[in-house]
């Protein structure tokens, strides 16, 4: 079985010293290929590094939420676009301490320009702001992308699927806690989901505590079969084909 992992952050100083490990352990588990979108302007370039380095690292940049503080670095986002599959991570954080939504609503509506100008996929952090975010993204009929680590309602994912989004099913899916939200990923079409580690945080149930890396997708996936009544082999291959078809692998 082999499976791509839609979003995990490889550039991230915690896999700095084992960062060939780390891949050879997904590689030995069936992680063909691994999106990683940079969510800050000072790990761009080291993740050009690593895409250019390991061809089965994909790169995507932006700036997230937690960082437009460094907004005025978009003047060289383009110049790192030409090497991606997506723009992002970006989008909308409503949690506390986070800075002010105007701030971020500048700084996302941006990025999403440049996405339809380049022609890429964007990869949506939405925490508390999905209904937000499928509002912007409205304004740009043109841009596919995904709601990334989504835990929204049923609603908000119709709505997101309506739109033509993907959804990214991440490692919430494997917390028995979350009988919402696993309710609403059992309703969903696989068609329309990406599976994603988001390594080095979010580890799935059975690893919590450990630091998260690719390899942990298998129980993402074991999740999702389980959820949707099917063998694991099934789910891998329908979102491998979604991820394959949203980033143009």
């Amino acid at each position: 079985m082999q499976l791509i992992d839609s979003h995990c952050h490889l550039d991230d100083s915690r896999f700095e010293i084992d960062l060939d490990t780390v891949l050879l352990r997904a590689q030995n588990v069936g992680i063909e290929s691994i999106i990683d979108p940079a969510a800050q302007p000072s790990s761009w370039q080291r993740l050009q590094q690593i895409s250019r380095q390991y061809e089965m690292v994909h790169a995507a940049f932006g700036i997230h939420p937690w960082f437009v503080s460094e907004a005025e670095m978009l003047i060289n986002l383009p110049d790192f676009l030409e090497d991606a599959v997506a723009m992002g991570e970006c989008g909308l954080d409503a949690s506390p301490k986070t800075v002010a939504q105007e701030q971020q609503l500048v700084c996302f509506r941006e990025q999403l320009r440049l996405a339809s100008e380049f022609s890429l996929p964007v990869i949506v952090h939405a925490v508390k702001t999905v209904d937000v975010v499928l509002r912007e993204m409205r304004a740009f009929p043109d841009l596919s992308g995904v709601i990334h680590g989504f835990c929204g309602s049923s609603q908000q994912a119709h709505t997101a699927l309506d739109q033509g989004l993907y959804l990214g099913i991440g490692s919430a899916i494997t917390r028995p806690q979350n009988q919402r939200l696993r309710e609403t990923v059992k309703n969903l079409p696989l068609e329309r989901l990406l599976l994603e580690s988001d390594a080095p945080d979010q580890s799935p149930h059975s690893k919590r505590g450990e630091r998260n890396e690719p390899a942990f997708l298998i129980e993402i996936a074991e999740a999702v079969a389980t959820l949707a009544e099917m063998d694991r082999g099934s789910v891998a291959r329908i979102c491998n084909a979604n991820a394959r078809e949203l980033f143009k692998l």
